[in-house]
This record gives C-alpha cells, sequence and structure tokens, in this order.
C-alpha cells in the first residue's frame, strides 16, 4: 500500500519521486478525493458538534417550560444528514484505498533515470565469458541431442511453454535446489517449505495484486492463484504482526514451483528454459530495520551473487533505472548471465528492497525504540532462478562434442558425474 502520509504531507515532492518512473498516476485525483473527505469529516463535525450543545440546551429550555419543538425538529434533520454524509465518506475511504493500491512504490534516490532496460547502469562483472574453437549451441538443441531436455512431451502433456527435463537433466535440477539452499542456510537464511497456492490478500499483501491481476493463475470459482514467486509466501509469514527488532534481520529462502500466466512474446525465449508458465526457483527473504535494509540488500545480493562464482558462471550486476523498476520495488539490482546462444547477459536474479511497500499491505510491524509500533522493510531476490541456471551452465560449460562438463561444486550433488554426455 502506497503511503498516505506521503502523499497528504510531501504531494509535489512524491509526486516528482514518482515521476523517475516514466509515467502519469493522475495524484490529482487523490488530491481531489481527500480534500472532498476532509471537507464531509469537516461538515460532519460541525454538525455533531451542534448536535452535542443542542443535547445541553435542550433541557434548561424544557425546565423554563420553552417550547423545543422547532430545536427538536432541527436536531432530527441534523441527524438524518450526518447520517447520509457517513456512507459518502466510506465511498470515499474505499475509493481511495484503490487508487492507493494502484500506486507504485516511490524509487529510492540511487535509481538512475531513464525510461527502459536499455538505460539500466551496469555496476560490475565478473568472470569472463567462454570462447569457444567450434560453433557453440543453443542449451535447448544440447539438452535435446543428450535426451535430457523433452519440450515436445510437456507440450503433449500440458502445452506450449512447459517443458519437462529427463534423466541427469532433471537431477541437474534437484542438485541446483539443493545446492543453493545448502549455500543460502550456510548464510543465515532459515529454510522454508511453503504452499505454492495463495489466496488474494497474501497475493495483495506481497504486491502482486492488483498490479499483475492479467499475469496470474487464478484457480476458477475460488480466489486462490498459483504463486508466482515464493516471495508471496515468504512475505506474508508475519503478516498483521508486530516483530521484535532485535531478531531482524529476519532471513528465509525457499524452493518452489512458479507459474506465471504471461510469460511474453513469442520468440527464442520460448524456446528452451528462460521463459516459461512453471518454473523452478530459490528465493531469498530478508525482513529489515529501516536503518539497515540498503546495507541488508547489498548482502542480499552478495548472496545471490555467491551462487554464481561458486558455479563459475560469468555475470555482471545492473541497477534498474525508473521505468524498468518493478511496480513494488524502491530498488533493484538485476544479475544477468552470459548465455552463448543470445550473445548477450540474460536475467537470472531480480534482489530487491521494498521499504514499507509490503510491509504496509501485509501489516507487517516492530515495536520502536519509543514502544511505537511500525512498518518493517522487505527485501527478496531469486537466490537463483533453477532452470536459467541449468539454461547458463549447459551452454557455457559446453564442449565441442555436445557434451558439458558439470562445475565443479555441482559435482558431489549430481552423484559424482563431472559431465553430461550421450549414452
Amino acid at each position: 500500500m502506497f503511503d498516505i502520509k506521503a502523499l497528504r504531507e510531501n504531494f509535489d515532492a512524491t509526486k516528482k519521486a514518482l515521476s523517475k518512473r516514466g509515467k502519469d498516476f493522475e495524484l490529482e485525483r487523490f488530491e481531489s478525493l481527500d480534500r472532498r473527505r476532509r471537507e464531509i469529516i469537516a461538515e460532519s463535525e460541525q454538525m455533531k458538534a451542534k448536535q452535542n450543545a443542542a443535547s445541553k440546551q435542550i433541557p434548561m429550555l424544557k425546565k423554563e417550560g420553552a417550547d423545543t419543538t422547532a430545536i427538536m425538529a432541527e436536531m432530527k434533520d441534523l441527524a438524518e444528514t450526518i447520517k447520509k454524509l457517513e456512507p459518502q465518506v466510506r465511498e470515499i475511504d474505499e475509493e481511495l484505498e484503490t487508487f492507493l493500491m494502484s500506486i507504485p512504490n516511490i524509487p529510492h534516490e540511487t535509481v538512475p533515470e531513464g525510461r527502459d532496460e536499455n538505460d539500466n547502469v551496469e555496476m560490475r562483472r565478473v568472470g569472463t565469458p567462454p570462447t569457444f574453437d567450434f560453433e557453440p549451441q543453443a542449451h535447448w538443441d544440447l539438452g535435446e541431442a543428450l535426451g535430457i531436455f523433452d519440450p515436445a512431451t510437456a507440450v503433449k502433456i500440458t502445452g506450449s511453454r512447459f517443458v519437462m527435463l529427463r534423466g541427469a537433466g532433471a537431477r541437474m535440477e534437484r542438485a541446483l535446489a539443493s545446492f543453493m539452499l545448502d549455500r543460502h542456510t550456510a548464510h543465515g537464511y532459515e529454510e522454508i517449505n511453503p504452499p505454492v497456492i495463495a489466496h488474494r490478500r497474501s497475493m495483495e499483501g506481497a504486491g502482486q495484486l492488483p498490479d499483475k491481476e492479467g499475469q496470474l493463475f487464478h484457480l476458477s470459482d475460488t480466489d486462490y492463484f498459483l504463486i508466482p514467486s515464493s516471495e508471496t509466501p515468504l512475505t506474508n509469514i508475519h503478516r498483521e504482526e508486530i516483530l521484535d527488532a532485535s531478531r531482524f534481520p529476519i532471513k528465509y529462502c525457499a524452493f518452489t514451483q512458479n507459474f506465471r500466466a504471461e510469460a511474453g512474446a513469442a520468440g527464442r525465449d520460448t524456446r528452451g528454459l528462460i521463459r516459461m508458465h512453471q518454473f523452478p526457483k530459490v528465493e531469498i527473504f530478508k525482513l529489515a530495520h529501516p536503518e539497515d535494509s540498503y546495507a541488508e540488500l547489498e548482502k542480499l545480493t552478495a548472496d545471490a551473487e555467491d551462487i554464481l562464482q561458486k558455479l563459475g558462471l560469468p555475470y555482471r550486476v545492473v541497477n534498474l533505472c525508473g521505468g524498468d523498476l518493478g511496480f513494488a520495488n524502491s530498488k533493484t539490482y538485476d544479475l544477468e548471465v552470459w548465455l552463448p546462444s543470445y550473445n548477450r547477459y540474460v536475467e537470472i536474479s531480480s534482489c530487491s528492497c521494498y521499504e514499507t511497500f509490503q510491509a504496509r499491505r501485509a501489516g507487517i510491524r516492530y515495536r520502536d525504540s519509543a514502544g511505537k509500533a511500525v512498518f518493517a522493510h522487505t527485501l527478496n531476490g531469486s537466490g537463483l532462478a533453477v532452470n536459467r541456471t541449468i539454461a547458463a551452465i549447459w551452454e557455457n560449460y559446453q564442449q565441442a562434442d555436445g557434451s558439458i562438463k558439470i562445475p565443479e561444486a555441482l559435482v558431489p550433488y549430481m552423484g559424482g558425474i563431472t559431465e553430461l554426455a550421450k549414452k
């Protein structure tokens, strides 16, 4: 939920900050609604004050033998008018809530200006993309040739933008998930195995609704959705709770299958493992004190980078510009891994700080030094997207004969297998 206080007390500054996103959010509508609300409440309060004064005056008039018919009739009219004003305030409150739910988070001051991904700012590159003395293959061709990637059967079972891994390919998904979870739990994250179905309240709490209404799998005739990320259940673990600040940062990680109905345009992304309707992902999540949240973002990003470094995959880190920033995000670092078939870096993780945006929607608070309940800051990131990691390993570790070396760190999780080769 957008902070209504920021709009009421710092309207011009808030409007300017949101302009970094490159869109007009019609904030004047808020001003109009809020002004009308205050006018109605002021009018109602004046009438109630008049009622209170009359309630003291009437007994005195009766005691003096005066005729109170007129004043009693006036009070009856006032009561009817006040009764009519109350639903008007409720209606405006509902409009304000709907409006505030549609306003994205304010970008942090360190978010660069820009309209789209072309304006994102590269922060660093780690590792060197491989060079080949042969024509490298795309991961979908490598996988099919090795019999470990079977999109045709997945299409037969379900439809387009679903895939099936077989044999060592399926084992690699399991191995990577275990490897990632082991790394993150070693860094102090508590492993969670959450539900992959969430109700509307949880989706709203994490900021997926109403923003992504058309991109989610909605279970018909229910108010349930398949989660687009384990960010949804992790965010809602402490919904409507007041936490002990001494526990911060609270750190969770989870491996789940995730589901997105809108998976981008047709083309290269849908041929392999990059953009599917169902995809496995390890997520890392934090609840933090507002003073520490951006330091925690750097640490969370480093934890996601650790996976890429241990796997020896070349990648870069970019700071997303205002126009490319997610709806709920205040600041985001994208980790992009090198994919030879694309001849460029491709997103494999987004690490974000949401400040109080999600906590305000989900009611996640802690007590400050004065004992006041205030909203916490939330952070999350992919640590990592498993299918994209598989694609990156297959393409970067491919050999001239079509076999694929397994990164040394992953070998123990693959039962000692050091390469994927044709049987």
